[in-house]
């Protein structure tokens, strides 16, 4: 991932509203919701989830596919992963005092429900 990759990802999520709808896409896994289910989870108007999705997308964190009448939206997994490497990237020159913990984090498997991390 390039710097302005990453630097698009990270503007996309510094923003309260979409980064709760990206940590919603993210727990609910491969399978995604609906985006009138996104707005009634989070209790977001239709517009505002309009303008955090579009953005998100734009960054690569969002996918969406029609499905019948619904729009199911997804979190981008592997934009995620492709952040989270190149933020770890030169990790502390591989100080594995400071790293170790990170990785520990990050290898943790997913839930028991199954998911893409």
């Amino acid at each position: 991932m390039e710097s302005i990759s990453a630097v698009a990802a990270l503007g996309a999520l510094a923003h309260e509203g979409r980064l709760q709808v990206f940590r919603l896409l993210v727990q609910a896994g491969p399978s995604g919701l609906a985006a009138g289910e996104v707005a009634r989870t989070l209790g977001m108007r239709p517009n505002t989830l309009s303008s955090n999705l579009g953005i998100l997308s734009a960054a690569g964190l969002v996918t969406a596919q029609r499905q019948g009448r619904s729009i199911v939206y997804r979190a981008g997994f592997e934009r995620m992963r492709e952040l989270l490497a190149f933020l770890l990237e030169d990790c502390c020159a591989g100080d594995a005092a400071v790293c170790g913990p990170l990785a520990e984090i990050i290898s943790r498997p997913c839930a028991a429900q199954a998911r893409s991390c």
